[in-house]
């Protein structure tokens, strides 16, 4: 079952415990740094399945005065991710939403959970908050997938610290 948690509604612990395990647990972080300190600002989506959330993402809206560089997690030593080079220069792009925290346990790959994540934050953010771009920094290991849901690439590939390689991709809403 998909669920939607809207700006300032309640995010079960559950949530944040599949978020911990897929993102944050293999890299070897703490517990703690699959929260964000905006979360209470975002939309969240889920998917849940015999009582067990199997699929987590995020989008936020990205203010008007940013490029959408932000820190990539909210514990200690946080890298700053970069900002969206369009975000810069182009003003047509707002508003516009940053995807995050995107993952699936591994069990449950490839069985369309995430496209559904993904496909219900998309709607959301264009109900919610009225987006019309959205934006993400995807592992390399992850940009097909992005792909495959009409997101394109829009810069090089680039290392965040402690996690690796990304690429910038975008999509009109």
């Amino acid at each position: 079952m998909l669920k939607t948690i809207l700006p300032q509604q309640t995010i079960p612990s559950a949530y944040y415990d599949c978020r911990y395990f897929v993102l944050r647990e293999p890299l070897g972080f703490p517990r703690g740094a699959e929260i964000l300190i905006d979360d209470n600002q975002a939309i969240h989506s889920y998917f849940v399945k015999e009582n067990k959330v199997r699929a987590v993402g995020r989008a936020h809206i990205i203010p008007f005065d940013s490029d959408g560089s932000a820190l990539d997690h909210a514990g200690p030593d946080a890298t700053k991710c970069p900002g969206f080079s369009p975000l810069s220069s182009m003003p047509n792009y707002r508003p516009a939403i940053q995807i995050r925290q995107m993952g699936t346990l591994s069990e449950d790959r490839r069985k369309g959970l995430a496209a559904q994540v993904l496909s219900d934050l998309e709607e959301a953010s264009k109900e919610h908050f009225s987006a019309k771009f959205g934006f993400l920094q995807a592992r390399e290991h992850a940009v097909s997938f992005y792909q495959s849901q009409g997101w394109e690439i829009i810069d090089e590939p680039y290392s965040i610290e402690g996690i690796g390689l990304h690429r910038s991709m975008m999509k009109q809403l």
